[in-house]
């Protein structure tokens, strides 16, 4: 557990609706002076911390239900539940060519249904495990399907919900409540991001360095399997000609992502997309957690700036890589899950 160092209760004013102009809201965030985790020495290192949980751990006792609903575009969104009738909801955004099924995902489920929180692990469109019916896929900007998402989860009558978001996840939310702070749900209480692309050109010029070689073939061999996947269904507008030509996130994005998705190019698309701008605008807690030693991440993705917003807490451990934070016992909890549950019981008198 995170040792505390001071409590402070703040007061937030904002803007809900017209009819409902005014809604007041108090909580108590304790806030650490600084990150207590404090991983064992093998495992301080950045591409250890990386690398060990995506090839090694396993989660079990993590039994969804899904849920399949469909987009106003003809489209479809998968949804997987793990619940056990509480009132509180935590909707968990995973990361770039991740799913509900990765172990990061399934780990911080299983954290938090043990302390009586259910849980909603989407899937973005292709993660599913089925190629989606539009040429559209996914990307770091898209705050529609995310809405629809939460919008679902309101109907079902939870009085609160909080976004957990890993890598693209935490950007990806992060950007919709800085997008949605005049008209936030008043049930949607707060929100925790871990290894954040605050800025996405500076992640992905980070990604392109050498010394990062590996995870950028990674990305690429799925990116291009997803390709791959909708040439079958649209062979006169997308094709893998000269792929293996495409070496970094700049060419994959000019190439694929900008035209597809309405952007100009791979830096307008970085420009729109980023939280960063967004993060003064956010108006219920959120916590930000970038490790100093995660490879994927450049400096201008630690906003240490945003501390002049009291709705932000911004935790840089030393150590933790991407999406890593392993304990010191490699099995059971990590570390990132313990924080997680931790800062989400200082919201549940929001």
């Amino acid at each position: 557990m995170v040792a505390f160092q001071y409590s402070v209760i703040v007061t937030f004013e904002y803007f809900v609706t017209k009819k409902n102009p005014k809604n007041v809201f108090t909580y108590q965030l304790k806030m650490a002076s600084s990150s207590d985790y404090k991983p064992a020495l093998w495992f301080r290192n950045g591409h250890i911390q990386t690398i060990f949980p995506t090839v090694f751990r396993k989660v079990s006792g993590v039994c969804y239900k899904r849920e399949r609903i469909q987009t106003p575009d003809n489209d479809f969104l998968d949804l997987d539940w793990s619940c056990s009738g509480g009132q509180l909801l935590a909707v968990i955004s995973h990361g770039l060519e991740g799913d509900s099924q990765r172990a990061y995902v399934k780990g911080m489920v299983k954290a938090l249904n043990e302390d009586q929180i259910d849980c909603l692990a989407w899937n973005y469109r292709t993660c599913g495990g089925e190629t989606n019916r539009q040429l559209r896929m996914y990307h770091n900007g898209c705050t529609d399907d995310l809405d629809l998402v939460i919008r679902h989860t309101l109907a079902k009558g939870y009085e609160k919900i909080v976004l957990i978001g890993f890598s693209m996840g935490g950007n990806l939310n992060l950007l919709y409540l800085g997008q949605q702070c005049e008209q936030i749900h008043p049930q949607l209480k707060g929100a925790v991001a871990f290894s954040v692309p605050v800025d996405l050109e500076d992640a992905s010029m980070q990604l392109s360095r050498v010394s990062n070689t590996i995870y950028m073939k990674r990305f690429l061999r799925l990116l291009h399997r997803k390709v791959k996947e909708k040439m079958v269904f649209f062979p006169d507008q997308i094709n893998d000609r000269d792929f293996d030509q495409i070496k970094d996130f700049k060419a994959y994005d000019d190439r694929y992502t900008a035209p597809i998705h309405g952007f100009k190019s791979a830096e307008d698309y970085w420009t729109k997309c980023s939280c960063g701008p967004l993060l003064g605008r956010i108006r219920v807690p959120s916590l930000i957690v970038n490790a100093k030693d995660d490879p994927f991440l450049g400096p201008s993705c630690y906003p240490y700036h945003q501390r002049n917003n009291p709705c932000i807490y911004f935790e840089v451990p030393e150590y933790g890589g991407h999406i890593g934070f392993i304990n010191r016992r490699i099995s059971g909890k990590y570390w990132s899950e313990f924080r997680t549950v931790d800062f989400i019981q200082d919201l549940k008198g929001t």
